[in-house]
């Protein structure tokens, strides 16, 4: 069946459960809904629309959005198994495969040892963050992979079985009634790992096969990747990452990759069934046995070493089939996933950090007012603590609640690693981290439990980025920083987030390219090997687009031992639900990884540096001239549901960091997923107008064809654009009360702003929007129509809800499960929420 019919199944399925479980009158009035939100996108007269949406009571507007949401849902499965089946029916080496980067490789004059060599230099990091989180219930995702598993084969017997969840789906509430626990988010997260260890076989084997086809010979060339996970360990903000969770968290991993290692392990004992060709005839089995019974016990045990060996015996026995095909599943997935399955990284706010520090400089009698000293005695002190090995706390005391809430996490991470080996953890992460003094914090902690650390700078702002070339100098020129750092590679995050919110689009992109040419300038004349740690979001305001592009657009020369990246929670199930999708996600990262670490670094035109430079201005200019605008706050709490948002269960994590709620307050997800709800999309293109007027339409032309970054940038401008809606934005500014014309000027100057950058951008890029991916623009175009009325909804009950006693504030229950559900069913429209 085509993508079509499997909708028109889909959707007529449910159309039978809704008129039997709410009557028939109900599903005319769905149908009639969507007949005049199609009008009125066509331009006729959107009257009788706003009448019936104005006259239905809460618990009818309710069903509405279900309904809609529900069936973006069962869309969402259909076009996932669409990609499968494309996917699985691709003849030879589909673009950016694993095969097609080794013949580019080979085109661009590689030998097959440098191939390997590059292979093995670089790494692919890829990092759960569990924010922003799958907003669905477990119960409600369980349902739905049930359907999905269903669509593969819609006979009869099928259909009924997805009419049977579809049943049960509808009479089960979809929001959380209590946020998710840490513990929550770390088992959601991991719920995808088997999913991975399933495409990870695979890959092995495709990129052995793919060597040997284009080189002509075997390679022992192994995945460059691995797995880590923020969830338990990231307490940036997040009061309930205590010690206690992130021992859970720790707990898990080990349990979860015991479980994993143990299924492998009896497979390959059923699999390699026979006797060895030697004397010892059960050595293959026996073998499997016992590190069976080693993992069973909690044992710590030389997973990959034995393992290698195991597979060199069965080559060398003359079973290379066997060896290829039947060991590589449990040997790729020891390699990757250990005992340990995934590094869990600890993130703290540098602020925390040093207050830690100078509480315990203070309780021992060191340096009494360790924050008010300046930088460079800050160093002295720091470097003179860390020639010394002696604890500033006693050893065995208790330590004061402040100190373990910072101490904490880091004693855990070291017992995990002394039971499962150091890939229990990954790196301390310091967020906005703005001197050197903050990097060296995090290693004055770690000393208290005996326990080393490697520290990694997170760049936010834009004036951090700019700032952080000369504080990674100064860091790598202390000789006490460099003996923690010994031979491992330094890793820097990028922030995509705040530098976005804190400067607009082009310039953050700008600015994060910037960072990375200097930077890495700075660890080549240090001689040290470094990574960058990307921290991305789903949507292009964070950072978002797709992962090999974004690879590809990376500054040449930047990539030296491979880099890693977030993949956030909300993310997790568009790429990792099924072996397949997840299979080509992850070839599709290690295309653009491997082509970008081969390109030497080189000097751009002068021409295009100078002229981005000043676009990055021009745009930082005009973006900060509308948000620092006093009409800007007060109009953004009103075209969006930030307010509503804050309300959902979708995280641990609050919506604000502590002080007053403004704009630098806010969390960039909120921020972002606000615009996204209302079809703005502002964070992904305001500003980029200025800027393209500061380069000229002929030198960006020159510029967007002979330039991957700045291809780049445009391409995702032109996704956010195109995803972008000024039918349903003019709804949302409808909100703006008719007495504050102020706010009214400011609404037509965005939707201005829209619009001329939409134009500017198909001057450059020369054709429409979204021209050179089809199903993508197809896509929206077909979601469109039935994505409206969940706005039209929530736009009527925002209205409603503000209109009472205390606004949205003091909510009443009946207008807030609606109101809520719509920001769900709206994120299953567009398929991001930040």
């Amino acid at each position: 069946m085509s993508l079509n019919e499997d909708v028109n199944l889909l959707g007529r399925t449910l159309g039978t459960v809704l008129s039997e479980q709410e009557g028939p009158e109900f599903l005319e009035l769905v149908e009639r809904v969507r007949a005049l939100v199609r009008q009125a996108r066509a331009g006729g007269d959107d009257t009788p629309l706003r009448e019936l949406l104005s006259g239905a009571d809460a618990h009818t507007a309710e069903n509405l959005v279900r309904a809609f949401t529900l069936y973006f849902q069962l869309v969402n499965l259909a076009e996932e198994h669409e990609r499968v089946r494309v996917l699985s029916a691709s003849p030879g080496p589909r673009p950016q495969s694993l095969a097609q980067a080794l013949i580019e490789l080979k085109d661009m004059g590689l030998t097959a040892e440098q191939t390997e060599a590059l292979i093995a230099r670089v790494d692919l990091g890829l990092t759960f963050t569990a924010h922003p989180t799958e907003m669905r219930r477990r119960t409600v995702r369980g349902h739905l992979v049930d359907v999905a598993q269903d669509i593969q084969s819609l006979t009869g017997p099928a259909v009924e079985r997805i009419a049977a969840h579809i049943e049960a789906l509808w009479s089960t509430p979809e929001l959380r009634r209590l946020k998710p626990t840490v513990l929550d988010e770390v088992k959601g997260g991991l719920s995808y790992v088997s999913v991975i260890a399933q495409a990870l076989p695979a890959l092995q084997q495709g990129l052995r096969r793919a060597f040997h086809d284009v080189y002509g010979r075997d390679t022992g060339a192994q995945l460059p990747i691995s797995f880590s996970s923020w969830m338990g360990g990231d307490r940036d903000g997040n009061p309930f990452v205590t010690p206690d969770a992130t021992r859970e968290a720790l707990a898990l991993h080990r349990e979860r990759a015991r479980d994993l290692l143990l299924e492998s392990i009896i497979q390959a004992y059923a699999d390699l069934s026979q006797e060895g060709l030697e004397d010892d005839q059960d050595a293959y089995r026996r073998e499997l046995r016992a590190l069976h019974n080693a993992v069973r016990d909690g044992e710590t045990v030389d997973l990959v070493a034995r393992l290698e060996a195991l597979d060199a015996r069965l080559r060398h026995d003359g079973q290379t089939r066997s060896a290829d095909l039947l060991l590589t599943p449990l040997l790729t997935r020891a390699r990757v996933f250990g005992q340990h399955l995934v590094s869990l990284d600890v993130r703290e706010h540098s602020a925390l950090t040093g207050g830690a520090v100078a509480t315990l400089l203070r309780e021992a009698g060191v340096e009494a007012d360790y924050l008010n000293l300046p930088e460079h005695a800050r160093l002295e002190l720091l470097s003179r603590e860390l020639r010394s090995r002696r604890p500033l706390w006693p050893a065995g005391a208790v330590l004061p609640e402040d100190l373990e809430r910072a101490i904490g996490p880091v004693r855990e991470v070291a017992r995990a690693a002394g039971v499962v080996g150091p890939r229990a953890f990954g790196r301390y992460v310091v967020s906005m981290a703005e001197s050197v003094s903050d990097v060296l914090e995090p290693l004055i902690l770690a000393r208290e439990v005996g326990f080393a650390v490697l520290p990694v700078p997170l760049f936010e702002t834009l004036d951090d980025l700019e700032r952080a070339p000369s504080v990674m100098w100064e860091l790598l020129a202390l000789p006490e920083y460099r003996a923690v750092l010994g031979d491992h590679v330094q890793e820097i995050m990028l922030g995509y987030s705040d530098s976005n919110k804190d400067a607009g689009f082009l310039a953050a992109n700008w600015a994060l390219h910037e960072a990375q040419r200097n930077i890495s300038s700075v660890c080549r004349r240090a001689g040290v090997p470094w990574r960058f740690f990307h921290g991305r979001g789903t949507s292009i305001g964070r950072g978002g687009g797709p992962a090999g592009r974004a690879i590809l657009g990376q500054p040449a020369g930047t990539i030296d031992a491979g880099l890693r990246i977030t993949e956030q929670g909300e993310a997790l199930a568009d790429k990792y639900s099924h072996p397949v999708l997840a299979q080509r996600n992850l070839e599709q990262a290690l295309y653009g990884l491997l082509l970008a670490a081969a390109r030497p670094a080189d000097d751009l035109p002068a021409a295009w540096v100078d002229a981005l430079g000043r676009a990055s201005r021009a745009s930082a200019a005009a973006y900060r001239a509308l948000v620092e605008d006093d009409r800007f706050l007060p109009l953004f709490e009103e075209v969006t549901p930030i307010h509503e948002i804050a309300r959902l269960n979708i995280a641990s994590r609050p919506v604000r960091r502590p002080g007053p709620p403004t704009l630098g307050s806010l969390r960039a997800i909120p921020w972002v997923m606000s615009w996204t709800q209302n079809r703005a999309n502002l964070p992904g293109w305001y500003g980029l107008r200025e800027g393209l007027a500061e380069i000229g339409t002929d030198l960006a032309r020159e510029m967007y064809h002979g330039w991957a970054f700045f291809r780049s940038v445009l391409d995702n401008a032109q996704m956010s654009l195109a995803k972008s809606d000024l039918l349903i934005f003019e709804e949302y500014a409808r909100l703006v009360p008719a007495t504050e014309t102020e706010h009214a000027a400011l609404v037509r100057q965005l939707e201005d702003a829209y619009r001329s950058t939409v134009m500017q951008v198909q001057d450059v890029v020369g054709a429409e929007l979204l021209s050179a991916e089809p199903r993508l623009k197809r896509s929206i175009e077909l979601r469109n129509p039935y994505i409206d009325p969940i706005h039209r909804l929530q736009v009527e009950l925002l209205r409603r809800s503000r209109a009472g006693d205390g606004g949205s504030a003091n909510m009443s229950a009946e207008l807030e499960r609606p109101l809520l559900l719509s920001v769900q069913g709206i994120s299953a429209g567009v398929r991001n929420t930040g």
